[in-house]
């Protein structure tokens, strides 16, 4: 199955008004650029964004709050420096936020495409991140029972791909990419390279299964 589309714009394209979109990358690293320009293209407003965080400065996910299209931000850290969209936009209560710690965001992405319930974990147990959840207590020990985290769209970066949907990533660009294919419904992944022979399954990340489309994007952030 071909899963190639000509270009970032028609990549993005089925993304509606109102969509959960996760978006991958950790600090600058991974972070699909071009889809993020062509999402901003599209039109689409009233997102959710799933992310680690809530962009820096004038790129990335900081070009969507500042053009208004977020509703509310999901994600570990949103003021990153140079960070200022987010902050203007959640005192003018234009956006909301729900605040994961990290390892508990991509956890919950993880049991998303896992097919996974539900996790225990003792982060977050005994402080406000813990309000209006189930609570355990284990050996002694208190736990926060956390919920699956899916969307409707992911938004990925790799370095190399083929034409199959699968994904190779370049050292740390791996971050959030792999697990946000798995949990969303629509993964769309942006490559440095794309192949029309299937990749070396050795190195084969994502399988192509949990991408739904691929386009070529040269420039590696």
């Amino acid at each position: 199955m071909d899963k190639t589309v000509t270009d970032l714009e028609s990549a993005v394209a089925p993304i509606p008004d109102g969509a959960s979109v996760m978006i991958g990358g950790f600090g600058s690293s991974g972070i699909p650029f071009g889809l993020i320009d062509a999402l901003l293209a599209q039109g689409a407003t009233g997102l959710t964004v799933i992310s680690n965080n809530a962009g820096a400065g004038e790129t990335g996910i900081a070009k969507l709050l500042k053009a208004g299209r977020v509703a509310k931000v999901i994600c570990s850290y949103p003021r990153s420096p140079g960070s200022i969209w987010f902050e203007k936009r959640y005192e003018a209560g234009e956006v909301a936020l729900e605040v994961v710690p990290q390892g508990t965001l991509a956890e919950r992405i993880r049991a998303a495409g896992a097919g996974l319930g539900g996790f225990l974990t003792p982060t977050g147990y005994g402080t406000l991140l813990a309000e209006g959840k189930e609570t355990r207590i284990i050996d002694g020990r208190g736990y926060v029972l956390e919920a699956p985290l899916p969307a409707d769209f992911a938004l990925l970066r790799a370095d190399r791909g083929d034409r199959w949907g699968n994904l190779s990533f370049h050292a740390t660009a791996r971050n959030f990419n792999p697990v946000m294919a798995m949990a969303s419904k629509h993964a769309v992944a942006e490559v440095r390279q794309l192949s029309d022979t299937p990749l070396d399954p050795e190195r084969v990340v994502t399988p192509g299964i949990f991408v739904q489309s691929v386009v070529e994007y040269g420039v590696r952030p």
